[in-house]
């Protein structure tokens, strides 16, 4: 069982930066891709970032290539979604999830309850 907190959600203005953290519990943690995802109201849960195991292998979505930074420190345990010149579209709850590495949602066997992230303009 792996148990996933997310954290550093807040309210920024546009062109902020912003780090959001997700700490898990369990001994497996470097066994599996973890990814960040986000959801914003009316809209479908989109994959924003997702990391290898390894740290070696990432993945953005284009409208936050250049922006956001998904980085892992295995020994901690945890994984960062470092995000800068933030916009109001990025406005939405930002889940870390544990899983395959894949963009889909349905491949992610573990979720974090997810963290605000409001940017206004």
């Amino acid at each position: 069982q792996v148990q996933l907190v997310e954290s550093g959600g807040g309210l920024v203005q546009a062109g902020d930066s912003l780090r959001v953290s997700c700490t898990t519990s369990g001994r497996t943690f470097s066994t599996y891709a973890m990814a960040w995802f986000r959801q914003a109201p009316g809209k479908e849960r989109e994959c924003v970032a997702t990391i290898s195991g390894s740290g070696f292998s990432t993945y953005y979505t284009n409208s936050v290539k250049g922006r956001f930074t998904i980085s892992r420190d295995n020994a901690k345990k945890t994984v960062y979604l470092q995000m800068h010149s933030l916009k109001p579209e990025d406005t939405a709850v930002y889940y870390c999830a544990a899983g395959l590495g894949t963009t889909r949602a349905d491949e992610y066997h573990y979720w974090g309850q997810g963290t605000q992230v409001t940017v206004s303009a």
